[in-house]
């Protein structure tokens, strides 16, 4: 509850910044570099705000109110009786928002083990084997070496280290838990994809703008190389060689 209160004030308040008119939106023309900015500014935000599934008419009475806060105007409301209300709109726009991905997820699971023989988890993590590696398994504590590709179930590009060109290395402890289970199904050189579920990814809060509350996770992930917590932790704790005297 308290995550939610922070990130609908986090939001609430930076929309305050941005002054609104009663205008259709679909209807301002984006001329100058500063109309550009704000627009850019105003999709960010929109983004965080998917996760309440505003109609149009709801949308409206929010720029309506952004304009008057930003233009010193008097509230129509008592924002006093209202402060509550909010709180309780946004929670249970979160929670059922998080509630159908959570069921969407769900069956998109049960389809990924039948349609592609994988294999479930007592956690509810599931996962197939797309190339068996042949090297070391990892245990919970260690530092892998990883390529990989997330999307989210209906196939949309949250993250990609694949993309970016560039393999990533992290202790498995410090990632989502379907990543520090899912990991140490795998060995050096292997290759598999996982179905995480919310639970074992970002729970209902979500990871706004890109992944929305109780979103199940969709990853391919490419293991090459395992290095052993306490060898990790040697060479984090190894002075750096001292530079070599200039030549004269």
């Amino acid at each position: 509850m308290k995550k939610a209160l922070l990130y609908l004030s986090l939001v609430l308040s930076t929309l305050a910044l941005v002054s609104c008119n009663s205008n259709d939106p679909k209807k301002i023309s984006l001329e100058s570099d500063d109309d550009k900015t704000f627009y850019a500014m105003g999709f960010m935000l929109g983004g965080n705000l998917q996760r309440l599934s505003l109609s149009d008419k709801e949308l409206a009475a929010l720029y309506k109110g952004i304009s008057a806060a930003s233009k010193n105007e008097k509230s129509e409301v008592d924002m006093a009786k209202f402060q509550n209300r909010i709180q309780e709109v946004f929670k249970a726009r979160m929670d059922k928002v998080a509630s159908k991905e959570k069921d969407a997820g769900k069956a998109f699971i049960e389809n990924f083990i039948k349609t592609e023989s994988a294999t479930k988890t007592e956690s509810g993590l599931a996962y197939k084997v797309i190339k068996e590696g042949t090297g070391a398994t990892p245990g919970g504590e260690d530092v892998v070496e990883v390529h990989y590709h997330g999307t989210l179930t209906d196939g949309t590009v949250f993250d990609s280290s694949v993309e970016r060109g560039k393999t990533i290395s992290f202790p498995l402890n410090r990632v989502i838990k379907g990543w520090t289970e899912g990991l140490q199904t795998m060995k050096e050189g292997g290759k598999t994809k996982f179905v995480i579920p919310a639970d074992l990814a970002y729970g209902e809060a979500g990871a706004p703008p890109k992944i929305p509350g109780g979103a199940t996770l969709v990853f391919e992930v490419e293991l090459f190389k395992v290095t052993k917590a306490a060898d990790a932790a040697k060479a984090a704790a190894k002075p750096a060689a001292a530079p070599a005297p200039k030549k004269k």
